[in-house]
C-alpha cells in the first residue's frame, strides 16, 4: 500500500492576503482619485458638479431624480447642483419629450467641452506618470486595471 500525497496547500505571497491587500488598494485608489481630481479644466466647478456633467456625457439627458439617484444625493441637492451648472452655461433643462410634468437635464456644448478637456488633462497626467515606469510595471498595472474593472462590476 502506497501512501497518498497530501494536497498542496496554497500559500499567499507576502502582501497578497485579502484583508491587508484590501486596505492597501483602498488607500491607493483613494489617493489616486484625489490626485486625478486636481487635473481639471476649471476650478470654477466642484467635484460634485463635474460628476454630474460626466454622468450627462456618458448617459445622455437625465431627469433630476435619475441624476440624484445616480449621484446618491437628495433631489433638492441635485436641483442646486443643476442650477449652478445652468448658471455656468454647462447644462440646461429642457422639457421631457414623453412626460410634460418632467424636465430633462442636458449637457450644453460648453459642458461637453469641459468634460472632454478634464478627461484629456487627467489622462495626460496619468500617462506621464506611467511613462516614467518600466514596461514590466506598466504590464502589471494593465493587469491590475482589468482586475479592478472586474471587481467593480460584480
Amino acid at each position: 500500500m502506497t501512501p497518498t500525497a497530501a494536497p498542496a496547500q496554497r500559500v499567499d505571497p507576502p502582501g497578497s492576503r485579502p484583508a491587508p491587500l484590501a486596505a492597501e488598494l483602498r488607500v491607493g485608489a483613494m489617493r489616486m482619485a484625489r490626485r486625478l481630481r486636481r487635473e481639471r479644466s476649471s476650478t470654477d466647478i466642484t467635484d460634485g458638479q463635474y460628476s454630474v456633467l460626466a454622468c450627462l456625457d456618458r448617459r445622455g439627458p437625465q431627469t433630476l431624480r435619475s441624476l440624484a439617484d445616480h449621484e446618491n444625493v437628495q433631489p433638492p441637492s441635485m436641483t442646486r447642483t443643476v442650477t449652478a451648472l445652468e448658471d455656468a452655461g454647462l447644462a440646461r433643462r429642457t422639457p421631457h419629450p414623453d412626460d410634460g410634468r418632467q424636465l430633462l437635464v442636458v449637457l450644453t456644448d460648453a459642458g461637453a467641452t469641459h468634460v472632454l478637456e478634464t478627461r484629456r488633462r487627467r489622462d495626460a497626467w496619468l500617462a506621464g506618470q506611467l511613462a516614467a515606469l518600466g514596461p514590466d510595471d506598466r504590464a502589471t498595472l494593465a493587469r491590475a486595471a482589468a482586475l479592478l474593472q472586474e471587481i467593480a462590476t460584480r
